[in-house]
C-alpha cells in the first residue's frame, strides 16, 4: 500500500460506520422489514471498487460486529459477509462491467445469498425463520443499488482513494 492510497483510508472507515448506524438506527416495525442490507452493500461497492485492499477480512470483521450489535448468534453475520466479500471480489471485473441495473441483480443474488447463510444458522440453532418477510431487505436492497453505488463512487473520487 502506498503512502498516497493509505492517507484518505478513513472514507472508507466512516463509510462502513455509516452503514453500521443506518443498521442499528431504530425504525417502525413496518419500515424495519425492508431495511437495507446497508453493511453488505458497502462491503460490495468497496470490493467492487478496491478488490486489491478491501476483502473477506474486513467482511469477517463487519460481520462480528454486526453479530455484536444485533446480539446474533456469533459468527452468523460474520460467515454471510465473507462469502458476500470472497465472491464479489471474484467476480468483481464482470460485475464492474455491467450497467449499475444489472449490478443490482448480481446485489440482489449476493444479499440473498448471504441471508440464506444467516437463515440457516439460525435454524441449527433452533430460532425462528421468519417467513417470507426475510428476504424483504434483499429486494430493498438491491432498490437502494443505484443510489449507495453512486454516492460511494462520488465519495472515492472526491477524496481520490485508491
Amino acid at each position: 500500500m502506498t503512502p498516497g492510497s493509505a492517507r484518505n483510508s478513513w472514507v472508507i472507515v466512516l463509510t462502513f460506520v455509516l452503514a453500521l448506524v443506518l443498521t442499528m438506527m431504530p425504525l417502525p416495525y413496518a419500515l424495519e422489514l425492508v431495511r437495507p442490507e446497508w453493511v453488505a452493500l458497502c462491503l460490495i461497492y468497496w470490493c467492487l471498487a478496491l478488490p486489491e485492499r478491501i476483502g473477506i477480512t474486513l467482511g469477517w470483521l463487519m460481520g462480528l460486529l454486526l453479530d455484536v450489535a444485533r446480539g446474533a448468534v456469533l459468527g452468523q453475520h460474520a460467515l454471510a459477509l465473507t462469502i458476500i466479500a470472497f465472491l464479489t471480489v471474484r467476480l468483481h471485473r464482470r460485475i464492474r462491467l455491467f450497467p449499475v441495473w444489472q449490478q443490482a441483480a448480481s446485489v440482489l443474488m449476493l444479499v440473498l445469498l448471504g441471508q440464506m447463510v444467516a437463515l440457516w444458522i439460525r435454524g441449527a440453532v433452533g430460532q425462528p425463520s421468519g417467513g417470507w418477510l426475510t428476504w424483504l431487505p434483499a429486494l430493498s436492497s438491491m432498490l437502494a443499488w443505484p443510489i449507495i453505488y453512486y454516492f460511494l463512487r462520488h465519495l472515492r473520487r472526491a477524496f481520490q482513494v485508491k
